[in-house]
């Protein structure tokens, strides 16, 4: 079973939204990092958005800020919140969304819609699992693994209908 994240307005309400964000502000105290203004922001704002945000955008909106205009500002905060767990990079879409569930370490597979392009991040322990088995079968080790799906969200489904 899923359990819905950014997928589509309808998921992300401010309550999800706040419970996200102390989640991981919970964490980064217990693990001793430091949310500077410009991570905490980004953070924010990729919490907010109803699918994953590329690098200028999220440029764009720290330099309307006041946060620096340099390319580095952006990548350096979106770096440092994949890196602690806070947020993931989609690959397929080259884009940055909000960990739904930062207050812990995980497992995920990332489920992109191909109409409104919105990622839903699913729980995935056991694909995971599964693919850390085969690899070792074949004497494989696998030092990273992004698990990424495309189709359509229930949204876009229902819209189609």
């Amino acid at each position: 079973m899923t359990q819905p994240s950014f997928c589509c307005p309808d998921h992300s309400g401010a309550q999800d939204a706040a419970s996200i964000l102390s989640q991981a502000q919970a964490r980064a105290a217990r693990l001793g990092l430091r949310l500077t203004p410009v991570r905490l922001r980004t953070l924010e704002m990729l919490i907010a958005a109803h699918g994953a945000l590329g690098a200028y955008d999220v440029l764009e909106k720290l330099a309307a800020e006041g946060f620096g205009t340099q390319p580095p500002v952006a990548y350096r905060a979106l770096n440092w919140l994949v890196e602690h767990g806070f947020a993931h990079r989609i690959r397929r879409l080259n884009a940055f969304t909000a960990c739904s569930h930062p207050a812990h370490d995980h497992a995920a597979a990332f489920l992109i819609c191909t109409a409104c392009d919105s990622v839903t991040e699913a729980p995935a322990a056991e694909v995971t699992a599964a693919l850390t088995d085969a690899a070792g079968q074949a004497g494989f080790a696998i030092d990273r693994a992004t698990i990424e799906a495309v189709g359509r969200c229930h949204a876009c489904t229902g819209a189609a209908a």
